[in-house]
């Protein structure tokens, strides 16, 4: 039994620490984790990244996203107005010092607009994270199933939601 336990416990840290199940990078004084995104189907003009983004003592600024994958990408955020959820592109993305902001469904996030092709679920893509003081970094964002982290921002074009 104790044997079990042991390769059961040596397992699950292998997986852990896998890249498949989560990978982060670091600049300048910004933690980086899991960029990830949602698969999407074929004519689904827009897609959703998110990641969390920790600041050390001196924080930063996210002011852009660039990446092949789509025409564009923008910073946007999505807050409840009564009964309608509106999303807004806003102009950047403040991390203060000591804090993680998290960009996830239902609040900030990153939009790729106007997408080449679907994302496919078990694939990942490059993108470049523009900061104020880390400036360009480039990440890999995994793409992961439609229902992945559900929180109420269904990527199925906009509907559901007023910009």
């Amino acid at each position: 039994m104790q044997i079990r336990h042991a390769l059961l416990s040596t397992l699950f840290s292998l997986l852990a620490a896998s890249p498949a199940w989560s990978h982060g990078y670091t600049a300048g004084d910004i933690a980086i984790g899991h960029p990830w995104a949602r698969a999407t189907v074929a004519g689904q003009p827009a897609g959703g990244g998110f990641l969390k983004l920790t600041a050390g003592g001196g924080g930063d600024t996210l002011l852009a996203v660039r990446s092949e994958v789509s025409a564009r990408a923008e910073l946007h955020t999505m807050k409840m107005d009564g009964d309608i959820m509106r999303m807004r592109q806003v102009d950047e993305i403040p991390v203060p010092a000591g804090q993680t902001v998290e960009l996830k469904p239902g609040g900030y996030h990153i939009m790729f607009m106007q997408l080449k092709a679907p994302l496919k679920a078990g694939t990942s893509f490059p993108a470049t994270l523009v900061f104020r003081k880390a400036g360009e970094v480039k990440v890999d964002f995994k793409v992961e199933a439609a229902g992945a982290a559900a929180g109420g921002h269904g990527m199925s074009g906009h509907g559901g939601h007023a910009h």
